[in-house]
């Protein structure tokens, strides 16, 4: 039974996960070696919630309560009494498997463990842990607290009954689970990020500009954001990081990231977190950079 949720790292990830555990009646540990990131996080979970007060999604009384149950800290110690821990922290596998090693000795026997990775292997994750039966992938999507899906990653050691369980945790966070086998970049990733580097390939090669590629898709194939201002959304160095690890997973020429995205990601232009990318946010409203 899972009563206490502890999250490893305080980013745009960590911070929204937090909010939905919170807001669902779990106490949640949120922790990062960043006491600013940490600071700054709970801030936006506070913004967020008084955001759904105000379009009637959660009551006031549920607001307060929700931001009571948070506890913030910069070491694991509080994951001790945690009956899972979710790491979010970037995308990167040396720095999850790094976590992972200092996290286990601080956890209890029967706590679950889980990934919030959007594209890297599950099960080499879980041999990073002292419990790879007990670990799985948690993949949320971004903003967490407005979408409803989340995928879960089987590793190959992980047991029916830690499925079972973070399947019911995600269906009372309000989301909708679906399995995902231990591929490269799961389901969701899978297909969002070749279209997305495609689309950067196209803006490469001169078809069209940012803004008539956009505009192409948003009202040629009704997406609600054309896929450069999502790769900005998204982070164009998490969009790297994804194609890489499905080019090297996969092996197939068709997966290789754009020039231009890692031309992108080596000047620092990493989407609006950035400030730049492939629009300027900088002033009153984002400008193509291209």
């Amino acid at each position: 039974m899972i009563k206490s949720i502890g999250v490893i790292g305080a980013g745009q990830m960590g911070s929204g996960i937090a909010h939905v555990s919170a807001l669902a009646g779990y106490d949640v540990d949120l922790v990062d070696v960043d006491a600013e990131a940490l600071k700054r996080a709970v801030d936006t979970i506070d913004r967020n919630l008084t955001r759904q007060v105000m379009r009637g999604k959660v009551s006031e009384a549920d607001r307060g309560a929700a931001l009571g149950r948070i506890h913030t800290g910069t070491t694991y110690e509080p994951f001790r009494t945690s009956d899972m821990v979710i790491e979010a922290a970037t995308e990167k596998e040396e720095v999850k498997r790094s976590i992972f090693k200092t996290l286990t000795p601080f956890l209890k026997p029967g706590a679950l463990v889980a990934s919030n990775t959007s594209s890297i292997s599950i099960t080499r994750l879980a041999a990073a842990t002292d419990r790879p039966a007990q670990f799985i992938g948690m993949h949320f999507m971004n903003p967490v607290p407005m979408m409803s899906l989340v995928e879960l990653i089987r590793g190959i050691a992980t047991d029916e009954a830690t499925f079972t369980s973070v399947r019911e945790l995600a269906e009372k966070l309000g989301k909708t689970p679906v399995a995902s086998e231990d591929f490269p970049a799961f389901i969701v990733n899978r297909i969002l990020l070749p279209m997305i580097n495609e689309a950067v390939y196209t803006l490469y090669e001169g078809v069209g500009t940012v803004e008539a590629i956009d505009v192409a898709m948003r009202l040629g194939a009704n997406h609600p954001m054309g896929p450069l201002e999502l790769a900005d959304f998204i982070g164009l160095d998490t969009c790297l990081s994804v194609m890489q690890v499905l080019y090297e997973g996969l092996a197939d020429s068709k997966y290789r990231p754009c020039p231009l995205l890692v031309k992108y990601v080596e000047a620092g232009w990493l989407g609006r977190k950035a400030g730049r990318g492939f629009y300027d946010y900088r002033g009153d409203k984002p400008v193509p950079t291209r």
